[in-house]
């Protein structure tokens, strides 16, 4: 019996480089450096320029939200409610006006650096502004809008306004100082209370990427309302100048997800051309960059 014949399929010749075609090699590292100097240059531009609008965006809301509860009564007056339900952490809790500065904010619970990344937060182991005791709230000096740019220009006598739960409640700037000056008294009578606003000492380029003290501002009232309950203790994340590492894993995972898009624009440049590559690419390198910046700016001082 004869053996049948098998025929092989013909093997295909490996592709050759045309001359004057970039290698893999150069698809590969033209591709990783376009997508570093986007993302670079992307996470300075939103922290410094477009952070402005994610924070002034992200007011409006927390201003529409704090009227409403207003209105109804149901604003938190403690950062533990007296049937010791805790305040969401990032919702709003009191409204701040300064007049000499222009600057009007919602104050949010909770001071760690996502919540700041929304404007100022109220430090949850104090009671919040407007009541009985010492408050104390934190705020950005120079990215996502640095509500706090300009406290350090307050001076003695000028007026910041808190209204909260309780009602509004006026306080006189008292002194500014820094790390180490001396921490004036606090103000006598069974309804005097202090604000103390917070910030990293000085502004701009510079100091936003070399934050090293803390400024105060101290201020005071006669005509505070009770102090409702208070958090015992908080994350060290929630301390000033300190930095909140549970936004590794999800900084990590997105860092993944740019080097696979760096594999797939250098594969695809192959075939394709460059123009409709990066036509279709630099809308999702910029979404991720997007999303790395607010995780690397929790893993910032939150009061840079």
């Amino acid at each position: 019996m004869a053996t049948p014949t098998v025929t092989r399929p013909p093997v295909q010749p490996a592709r050759q480089i045309r001359p004057g075609e970039p290698s893999e090699t150069l698809y590969l590292v033209s591709s990783a450096c376009t997508v570093l100097v986007l993302v670079c240059v992307w996470v300075l531009l939103q922290m410094l320029v477009l952070g402005r609008i994610s924070e002034a965006r992200a007011q409006h809301l927390l201003y529409s939200q704090l009227r409403t509860e207003l209105a109804t009564e149901t604003a938190p007056t403690g950062a533990l409610d007296f049937d010791a339900k805790p305040v969401d952490e990032g919702s709003p809790v009191a409204l701040l006006t300064i007049p000499a500065l222009g600057l009007q904010q919602v104050v949010v619970d909770g001071t760690a650096s996502g919540d700041l990344l929304d404007g100022p937060g109220h430090l949850r182991t104090t009671p919040l502004p407007g009541s009985v005791g010492v408050s104390l709230v934190m705020g950005r000096a120079t990215t996502y809008g640095a509500p706090f740019a300009a406290i350090t220009s307050l001076h003695a006598g000028d007026t910041i306004r808190v209204v909260a739960a309780q009602g509004a409640v006026t306080y006189t700037v008292t002194d500014v100082r820094r790390a180490g000056d001396p921490i004036p008294p606090l103000p006598a009578g069974d309804r005097a209370g202090r604000l103390i606003l917070a910030t990293a000492d000085g502004s701009g380029f510079l100091s936003a990427l070399r934050p090293r003290e803390v400024v105060y501002v101290d201020a005071d009232t006669d005509k505070a309302f009770p102090a409702g309950p208070v958090y015992p203790s908080v994350p060290q994340a929630e301390k000033a100048m300190q930095h909140d590492a549970t936004a590794w894993p999800l900084l990590v995972l997105l860092l993944a997800i740019l080097v696979a898009l760096v594999l797939v624009v250098s594969m695809a440049r192959r075939h394709l051309r460059s123009t409709v590559v990066w036509l279709v690419a630099t809308p999702v390198a910029i979404a991720l960059a997007w999303a790395v910046t607010d995780q690397v700016m929790r893993l910032l001082p939150n009061l840079m």
